[in-house]
């Protein structure tokens, strides 16, 4: 890892030397942005191929100074409009001005996006799908984490593991979380242990906007992308802005069994500094969260985590030149999260104590170069840090306090080539990640020595290693991209050498060679209609630690996991294919997409099932299914948009996951996964100032293993099937104009119908990992939001 990193300094110092500008400078551009007649004010403006930019006042115009006499592209990129690009040509000591007029985009059609190919790509243009959530989705859903927001996408759903600490994943198209690459500013430095409990630690105010690939993303990203990849793309600076913003919920409003309704505030705030032209610029943002633990069923123990976070962080960049820009970024996360009960006493004197506290701190920097017109090349390197103290422990053990370092580090090269009819992508990456998890010594109070009535002495236990895992993976990827005609062809492929190795076991080192093609085609049909083909390979290594990290606790029992010795890896293929039609009408635009997907996985990993030992401790060995698995379905989409003030978007999910021999509970169908489940936002702009929202999110039944109190022979359990729910809500906003700010007082309402889980186990011994449905019951909310430019 450390030459790979002095190679990279190396490229990018060759890379400045070479390609030196000339400081030449007298030439100018002014203009104004305008749409249907009205000003267009924060726009960003670009020249192509080049690092220089400014972006539109409040007044809807910009003014590109300093600029040597040649041609130049001008180039808009903006939410809510079509691209729009303008050759210029400049003479010495010319002032040229330009009024631009832009088209609006309401399907979001004409967006670029990076995480398709690795590239900057217009959404259409893109030969597989990839959907957004941006802001104004976080905004229309309430939802102040990422995990909140991401059911609004076809294909993904949050579901909630545990009733003591709201262990959370997302799953893609039926696969459970691990299948599924979180990148960061496309960075796979997304550890398996940021994982565990990472989607609900990031709040939304730091995202721009989510990008989602349902499958296929192994070729390009590597493991763990066999269900698809999630892009965070976090917020850039662009023009000077602020924002401040307060929440304040009231979870379990009019729940029965309740003893009471759990409070959940936030505080977020935003804010951008931008140089003259561009040349660099700052973004700042803060989260600080405070909620309370809910008892659902007034049993005293929690079904909703206390939970507190505390975030800060920064993106900023300074461009060296006309045709290089270097960006650093910045954030760190302290969160801590505690479920069980008697909330108010040390974790060890509980019944029952889930609690973890999570320190991470991540930091990538990238450095970009623009060759001939429109190459690229980016160097980047990238390092997470998470500290984490544990307790997971029952009916007042002193013997489950731990402690987890873990460390993630990822560098590379990427060059994007363009020509006329095509583009080529070549890159090398390495990510090297180290995990120690430990369990620390207490007082061993059922040893002390005892004489008479008094205690002589107590033994006090040493710290013990669990786990001493190192992984290494270094990935070669190419990609190459040639339109003909009405055809686009993407072909593309993977290389990775991996290798893991714990050496705290006598396990051996696990390594591998995968490769993972990928090919896609895009056919235009029309204008307005695409269809698209797809086929890719992909895999997950057999690391020690992801979720499993998490342990379930409770009074009568601990589920722990490990790996089988002789796992092996999993890979995957998998294909997919989609029709997309869009059309405009005037003030009106409509769009469908149906896609089908069918991943077959082979040497699945699944678990196999141990017997309590004699301190009720559970293993959950994972093992190679002796057969392989699959999962196919269709994902449905609807977009329509009636007038300017009126949006509906919508998707459903029909699907079934399937292991070809029958595993756990003799049963073939993946546990926790329904065949059927979907979204909706409905968002009416009533007038100028007010705005209501409605949303929901239907789910249908699901296989849930159960191991609670309430059978006759808990160890063995049984298999239970949910009912279906459906999360409705309802949002209204009054925007206030104050000077040249704006003021949003918002309310509202989540699971207005109160769909909520009615059977949660119960007492010191109940199951908690027996939860399903919507993740929280029917909450009230309120927010405030000051700035002068409002999402």
């Amino acid at each position: 890892m450390k030459k790979i990193i002095l190679i990279l300094i190396s490229i990018v110092f060759i890379s400045q030397t070479i390609f030196a500008q000339d400081s030449n400078k007298s030439a100018s551009i002014t203009g104004k942005t305008t749409s249907n007649g009205g000003e267009i004010p924060y726009v960003s403006i670009f020249l192509k191929g080049t690092t220089i930019g400014t972006s539109t006042d409040e007044n809807a115009e910009f003014n590109i100074t300093n600029l040597k006499p040649g041609l130049y592209t001008i180039q808009i990129q903006a939410i809510g409009f079509k691209p729009f690009e303008q050759n210029i040509e400049l003479q010495n000591n010319e002032n040229k001005h330009i009024n631009i007029e832009l088209e609006t985009d309401i399907l979001g059609l004409e967006e670029v996006i990076v995480t398709g190919n690795r590239s900057r790509i217009i959404r259409k243009k893109a030969s597989n799908i990839v959907n957004i959530i941006n802001s104004e989705i976080f905004e229309s859903t309430q939802s102040v984490t990422l995990s909140e927001g991401l059911n609004f996408c076809s294909g993904l759903r949050m579901e909630n593991d545990c009733q003591n600490c709201g262990f959370s994943q997302v799953r893609m198209n039926g696969l459970e979380g691990p299948y599924s690459q979180i990148l960061i500013n496309s960075r796979p430095i997304f550890s398996g242990l940021a994982g565990v409990y990472g989607l609900e630690l990031i709040p939304s105010n730091m995202i721009e906007k989510v990008e989602i690939i349902r499958g296929g993303g192994s070729a390009l990203y590597g493991g763990n992308a066999v269900a698809g990849t999630i892009n965070i793309l976090l917020k850039d600076p662009t023009q000077n802005s602020f924002e401040v913003g307060v929440n304040n919920s009231f979870i379990g409003v009019g729940l029965e069994d309740s003893d009471a309704t759990a409070t959940d505030y936030s505080l977020n705030f935003n804010a951008t500094v931008v140089g003259k032209n561009q040349q660099s610029g700052v973004a700042f943002y803060g989260f600080n969260r405070n909620r309370k633990p809910f008892d659902a069923n007034g049993d005293s123990f929690s079904e909703i985590a206390l939970l507190k976070n505390t975030t800060l962080g920064s993106r900023m960049f300074h461009k060296l030149g006309t045709r290089a820009k270097l960006s650093l970024d910045f954030f760190h996360i302290n969160e801590e999260r505690r479920g069980g009960n008697k909330f108010n006493y040390p974790n060890h004197e509980a019944d029952i104590s889930e609690a973890v506290e999570h320190n991470l701190t991540t930091t990538a920097v990238t450095f970009e170069q623009y060759y001939r017109e429109n190459d690229l090349l980016s160097v980047f390197a990238a390092v997470q840090k998470i500290n984490r103290d544990s307790y997971y422990g029952a009916e007042q053990s002193l013997s489950d306090y731990g402690t987890t370092k873990d460390a993630t580090i990822n560098a590379g090269v990427q060059y994007n080539a363009k020509f006329k009819t095509s583009d080529l992508i070549v890159g090398i990456e390495d990510t090297y990640a180290t995990l120690k998890d430990s369990k620390l010594g207490y007082l061993d109070i059922e040893n002390a020595v005892i004489i008479g009535d008094e205690i002589v002495s107590i033994p006090h236990t040493n710290n013990t290693i669990i786990s001493n895992q190192e992984m290494n993976t270094l990935g070669i990827f190419s990609q190459y991209d040639i339109k003909i005609d009405k055809l686009k062809l993407s072909v593309g492929a993977r290389l990775d050498n991996y290798s893991v190795e714990d050496k705290e076991s006598n396990a051996s080192k696990k390594t591998g060679n995968v490769f993972s093609p990928r090919v896609n085609f895009l056919y235009d049909i029309q204008s307005d209609f695409q269809a698209r083909v797809s086929y890719s390979g992909g895999y997950r290594a057999p690391q020690i630690f992801d979720e499993d990290l998490h342990i379930e606790s409770s009074g009568s029992r601990k589920v722990i996991h490990v790996n089988d010795a002789n796992l092996k890896q999993e890979t995957s293929d998998s294909f997919m294919a989609s029709l997309d039609y869009s059309k405009s009408f005037g003030t009106s635009s409509f769009g469908i997409l149906v896609e089908g997907f069918h991943t077959k996985l082979n040497n699945p990993f699944t678990n196999e099932y141990s017997e309590p030992d004699a301190d009720g401790v559970v293993t959950y060995t994972r093992i190679n299914a002796t057969d392989g698995a699959f999962v196919q379905g269709i994902n449905l989409e609807l977009n329509y948009v009636p007038s300017t003030n009126l949006k509906l978007n919508a998707g459903f999910t029909f699907q079934k996951s399937k292991y070809e021999e029958a595993q756990e509970f003799d049963e073939k169908n993946f546990f926790r996964t329904p065949e059927n489940y979907g979204f909706f936002t409905i968002d009416w702009e009533a007038s100028d100032s007010w705005c209501i929202i409605g949303t929901g999110t239907y789910t249908g039944k699901m296989l849930v293993p159960y191991f609670g109190t309430t059978i006759s022979n808990p160890d063995e359990g049984e298999l239970r099937t949910s009912e279906t729910f459906f999360d409705a809500g309802l949002k209204i906003t009054k925007t206030l104009k104050i000077a040249h700010n704006n003021l949003e007082i918002s309310g509202g309402i989540k699971n207005i119908f109160n769909s909520y889980q009615e059977d949660f186990d119960t007492g010191v011994d109940r199951d908690p990992a027996y939860i399903y449905g919507p993740m929280t019951p029917r909450t009230i909310y309120f927010g405030l939001k000051f700035g002068n430019i409002l999402n």
